[in-house]
């Protein structure tokens, strides 16, 4: 091991580093006990770290035992010599050099306890003594002149009490006491701090200048005594444990984390820092658990992941972590399992986070027990008075017996502190976001969300004003899927108007690539043929509607091969103008010419525009699929996906949609509930210009989601017109999402659709296919050929036998 790979070695593996070190001086110790003794003192990841690194930069200290070095290595050094360690040094004095079974520190430095003592001019007496204690005035006192109070501090503090509540037992104040204070030293400050101001039992308890009296206050209110009043955070006006100091005062958790938010040095986020890097810069917690120095390789998958549980065999993820195979006692699959804490029963992961209608209660809650159609809350499951009791704050909800309020108010006063702008009120645009948010049915995933990278950041800056609550302004924003996630939030719930967010993509991406080709030419060229042809054509395609991913990628394709196209024309001092034939075809012959057919697109629109001339790139004309068709195994997936009760209904619909009537997943994502249609108990649905009839089991399944589906967005539950609702609120499931799932059923996407669209082309006319499939006329008539369909000759007979009744003998024979 060399010095080099110390500092590496101190961020991967900590502890073996340090075991390395002390084996290196103590030779006659055993390592595994070595390894026990750094594996009890070393602590945390963070803690370990410091560790190595300061026995890294002065391995010295193991032999000489000197300091200044952090207090860790003095702990370490005297754990080492209690297991054996005769070569290792015990800690040492700074001023006298005295061996120290303990030591007392003053910065980095050890020194014992003569050494280290700290004299003042006691109140008593008004010798230089060492503290001994302070008397009722914060005086510093010697152990000669204590400020000794004869009187019980329970006798004093029932007496102050009874001032409020003549009718207190002084046992309940007695335990109180004993519970909040448990040395007696304590237990007079405390009497003292309550004789003084006895108002704290009042309602003015963050203004206690001793911890401990909150958590009095706390108990006597738990014990129903009547007149003390249980304080509120004195920012948030919350009724919650305040025990931590805060500018002369006592506030929450949550207030000293505000306190404390800094940008975090690496994703932005305005949040508490988790820690801070060698540079002392602030780290959020997100960024300290994705950081790839914190993952370490789990035993079971062999993944570097997040460490779930530490065995002796090495780290697991929490992905693997080990939860015993049962069969669960809601759903009834053999899964892994965790013991409910009511029932004792096995409970599943999925129906552990599953949140219903409770069949008892009706009320939206976790499943604790019953069955997957017959789901019941934890209330209903154990309605034990001593178990459940109403939350602080609303009074309403049911939780376990454990302090702060339910969830649905944590989340309320969460958005109150996230929405409200300088003055604590919530802007008028931002309140139907208040109100989606707080209305929600999953509360808990709506707190998550608020909890993610920088989506409190966002919405703070946008309600105090620090950003315009406009799209420009969320352009702005680094590009990712938080940002968009909260864009589309905020459209759903009204605070953003609405937009197509693929063309503004689009738009985006084209400006970027105009502006960055090298000629001024090209510039031109690429402008003219993306503004106004290719988003002009996609614009009239659409028809008013938001485009989709796939015709996003479309024009990307288009303008990619345009531009390798003119880069090599400059390279070669070419222009369109005065590139030939020969030029063209050298250029499609190359080994490295990317996306060479997508180009002629690209060169006809120039021929068209007469930009270039005596140019020739012809189309590729289709003569059909090129793969063999596999009719069999289409109907096997749609067999299995008519009976097989244990796919989801969403995966079953939408994969019938595909293997009976040829539609790509980009057209069954944006189908909406309006293309189903119920008349006189039959079921139809609308793909193109004319409704299909549903079979009977496909009918029950589209009926089935259009009753069952939501949408797993973070507002309240709303009335979405889509059919498949995607994760985003307000917007369907993606293309590539719904292709992603079909996949995963084993359905090959092109070569079923062709398979699909083959058979039905032998089946019905052209015209038909097209107005009842929603494809174009031109695709219809190209496969009703490539399946050697003669729908024309069929159509001219019929014609003519209508025309003509009595003639042919054998038209009775012709086919209908």
């Amino acid at each position: 091991m060399t010095r080099t790979d110390q500092p590496a070695r101190a961020v991967t593996d900590p502890v073996g580093l340090i075991a390395d070190l002390i084996s290196h001086v103590e030779k006659d110790l055993d390592p595994a006990a070595v390894r026990a003794v750094v594996l009890s003192v070393a602590g945390g990841r963070a803690k370990s770290r410091r560790l190595a690194d300061a026995l890294a930069a002065r391995p010295e200290v193991l032999s000489d035992g000197r300091s200044p070095a952090p207090r860790a290595v003095g702990d370490l050094l005297i754990a080492l010599r209690k297991a054996g360690a005769t070569t290792i040094s015990p800690p040492v004095c700074r001023d006298c050099g005295k061996h120290l079974r303990t030591f007392q520190r003053r910065s980095q430095d050890w020194y014992c306890g003569v050494c280290n003592q700290d004299t003042v001019e006691c109140a008593g007496c008004g010798t230089a003594r060492r503290i001994h204690s302070r008397d009722r005035a914060g005086r510093p006192r010697c152990s000669m002149c204590p400020d000794a109070d004869p009187r019980d501090p329970v006798d004093v503090i029932h007496e102050v009490i009874t001032t409020i509540n003549p009718a207190i037992d002084r046992e309940i104040v007695a335990d109180a006491v004993r519970r909040s204070a448990p040395r007696p030293s304590y237990q007079q400050k405390l009497a003292w701090a309550l004789e003084d101001n006895p108002r704290l039992l009042a309602g003015e308890g963050h203004l206690a200048p001793l911890r401990a009296i909150p958590r009095f206050i706390e108990l006597l209110h738990a014990a129903d005594v009547a007149g003390v009043v249980q304080p509120a955070c004195p920012r948030c006006r919350r009724v919650v444990r305040i025990d931590k100091p805060l500018d002369g005062q006592r506030v929450c958790r949550n207030c000293i984390a505000k306190s404390r938010i800094e940008e975090c040095s690496r994703c932005g986020a305005r949040r508490e820092p988790a820690t801070r890097d060698a540079e002392g810069r602030p780290l959020c917690p997100h960024c300290l658990i994705t950081d790839p120095a914190n993952l370490e390789t789990c035993i079971v998958c062999g993944k570097r992941r997040m460490v779930c549980t530490r065995t002796p065999d090495g780290p697991i993820c929490p992905n693997c972590r080990p939860l015993p195979t049962l069969v669960c006692s809601i759903c009834g699959r053999t899964a892994p399992c965790m013991l409910s804490k009511l029932t004792g029963q096995p409970r599943c992961g999925s129906c552990d986070q599953r949140e219903v209608n409770c069949t008892v209660c009706g009320r939206f809650r976790e499943i604790h027990s019953g069955t997957t159609d017959a789901p019941v809350c934890g209330p209903c499951t154990k309605p034990d008075a001593e178990l459940w009791r109403p939350c602080p704050t609303c009074g309403e909800a049911e939780r376990l017996t454990t302090p702060g309020p339910c969830r649905r108010c944590t989340l309320k006063q969460r958005l109150n502190g996230v929405l409200a702008d300088d003055t604590g009120a919530i802007p008028p645009k931002l309140q139907a976001l208040h109100d989606a948010l707080s209305g929600t049915q999953r509360t808990a995933t709506a707190m998550s969300w608020l909890s993610k990278g920088i989506v409190s950041t966002v919405l703070s800056d946008l309600a105090s004003g620090r950003r315009p609550l406009t799209h420009e302004a969320l352009d702005e924003l680094p590009d990712s899927k938080v940002v968009e996630h909260i864009r589309s939030v905020l459209v759903a719930a009204g605070a953003l108007p609405h937009r197509d967010e693929q063309m503004v993509r689009l738009e985006r991406h084209v400006k970027d690539l105009v502006a960055s080709h090298a000629t001024p030419e090209g510039r031109q060229i690429l402008h003219r043929y993306a503004t106004w042809h290719l988003i002009r054509r996609l614009r009239r395609r659409s028809r008013g509607n938001d485009i989709t991913h796939t015709q996003l990628n479309v024009v990307r394709v288009h303008l990619r091969s345009a531009v390798y196209l003119l880069d090599w024309l400059a390279d070669q001092d070419l222009t369109l103008d005065s590139c030939r034939q020969s030029d063209l075809e050298r250029w499609m012959t190359r080994d490295k010419t990317q996306l060479r057919r997508e180009a002629g697109h690209f060169v006809r629109w120039a021929l068209a525009q007469k930009i270039t001339r005596d140019l020739s790139f012809p189309a590729v004309k289709w003569n059909g699929p090129s793969r063999a068709m596999d009719d069999d195994a289409r109907w096997a997936t749609a067999r299995r996906l008519l009976h097989d009760d244990t796919i989801r209904t969403e995966d079953r619909l939408a994969g019938l949609l595909l293997l009976l009537y040829a539609q790509w997943p980009a057209a069954i994502s944006r189908l909406t509930t309006a293309h189903i249609e119920e008349t006189n108990a039959t079921v139809r649905i609308r793909l193109g210009d004319v409704a299909v009839t549903l079979p009977g089991p496909i009918a029950e399944l589209a009926l089935e989601q259009v009753t069952a589906r939501r949408s797993h967005a973070v507002l309240a539950q709303t009335e979405s017109p889509w059919l498949f609702p995607g994760g985003q609120p307000g917007r369907p499931i993606s293309a590539w999402a719904m292709g992603e799932r079909l996949r995963k059923l084993g359905i090959r996407l092109a070569a079923t659709r062709s398979t699909a669209l083959f058979q039905l082309a032998t089946e019905l006319p052209a015209a038909i296919l097209a107005r009842t499939l929603g494809i174009h006329i031109t695709v219809a008539v190209k496969w009703q050929r490539a399946a050697a369909g003669d729908w024309g000759a069929y159509a001219a007979q019929v014609s003519h036998r209508i025309n003509h009744p009595h003639r042919h003998g054998d038209d009775d024979h012709a086919p209908r």
